[in-house]
């Protein structure tokens, strides 16, 4: 199992602008959908790949736990799913369905928004504030397969409860950990 890293993107970022179909709902989902609200979390996932497996669980009870909160939670998939059919959106309604996520799980077939967010890997985990401006990115907790580190989601709920509560989050952040993005050729 290769691991690639996230590229840790530079703080204060302002989240790319995204309309991408919601794989379950059909709907298209845009950035600005949340506009007002105190926090964006995006995160890149896919069915395949054994690092999201191994959170699977742990990223449909973040969505549950947050759902009441106001912030936004979207999950994309960029991978090509010519080469990886599992990742293709009826994989991804299927894995949306299996763990009952309570967020948007959206297809990025052109790849134009993985690439726009410099996501690398999947999970790759980008949190936004009420301005679209980056406070967070890297590794939902310290867990990975085989590593025996139980899985809490401790960094990512953190920073997530840091935005809500309108305080700073720490800069010090360690790089999400995963399969990489599968590209097109």
């Amino acid at each position: 199992m290769a691991a690639t890293e996230s590229i840790m993107l530079e703080l204060g970022t302002v989240a790319p602008d995204f309309a991408l179909p919601d794989a379950v709902s059909g709907k298209n989902v845009h950035r600005d959908d949340y506009t007002g609200k105190k926090a964006l979390l995006i995160f890149f996932i896919c069915p395949h790949c054994p690092f999201v497996k191994h959170i699977n669980e742990a990223l449909a009870a973040l969505g549950s736990d947050y759902a009441d909160q106001p912030i936004g939670i979207v999950a994309i998939s960029s991978n090509d799913a010519v080469t990886y059919p599992t990742d293709s959106p009826a994989g991804l309604k299927q894995q949306a369905e299996t763990f009952d996520f309570k967020f948007p799980y959206l297809y990025d077939e052109t790849q134009a928004v993985a690439k726009a967010y410099s996501a690398a890997c999947t999970p790759d985990f980008f949190l936004f504030d009420g301005k679209f401006s980056l406070v967070y990115r890297g590794q939902f907790d310290a867990s990975r397969p085989g590593n025996g580190i139980p899985v809490t989601g401790h960094d990512l709920r953190a920073a997530l409860d840091l935005v809500l509560a309108g305080k700073p989050v720490p800069t010090d952040q360690r790089p999400s950990i995963g399969c990489n993005i599968k590209w097109k050729a």
